[in-house]
């Protein structure tokens, strides 16, 4: 479990984090560099999801051997089914960049919207505590909370 104590916001225990795929901790399909060292040192902390549409049909060839739940997407409607995905989860922290993020951002506890080289829907902006341009800035972030504090504090 992660806690963070974010003066004026409350504390928060969290114990899932939740990732979108493409555009998020992939692109075009591929792990960014460094994104699988950052997800071996978080998950001795918290339980780690991978959700995704697998656009380019790689996250379960890309996640093997990461320790990482995969969640493909199978509803129509995919923006709905991470939101329940997430509603069913206690203590969440998200990151993701893409429209179909947006419910998933407003179910969590925190939400970091990346904009990596794909950009970030601008709803799902809006539903963000913290916008961040490069994922292993933002997996950083809760390797060393006392940042993410520092930002997030009122």
């Amino acid at each position: 479990m992660l806690e963070l104590n974010i003066p004026g916001r409350g504390q928060f225990n969290l114990h899932h984090l939740v990732l979108d795929f493409n555009g998020t901790i992939a692109f075009g399909g591929v792990l960014i560099s460094g994104v699988e060292e950052r997800i071996q040192l978080l998950s001795r902390e918290i339980e780690i999801h991978v959700i995704t549409a697998d656009t380019n049909g790689s996250v379960v060839r890309q996640c093997e051997g990461l320790p990482v739940t995969v969640q493909i997407l199978q509803s129509e409607n995919h923006t709905d089914e991470k939101g329940e995905f997430v509603r069913g989860l206690n203590g969440v922290i998200c990151m993701g960049n893409g429209a179909n993020d947006e419910a998933m951002f407003a179910e969590s506890d925190l939400a970091i919207a990346i904009i990596g080289r794909e950009g970030c829907a601008t709803a799902t902006l809006l539903k963000s505590d913290l916008m961040i341009e490069d994922i292993n800035d933002g997996l950083d972030l809760l390797l060393n909370p006392k940042r993410l504090i520092a930002t997030l504090r009122k």
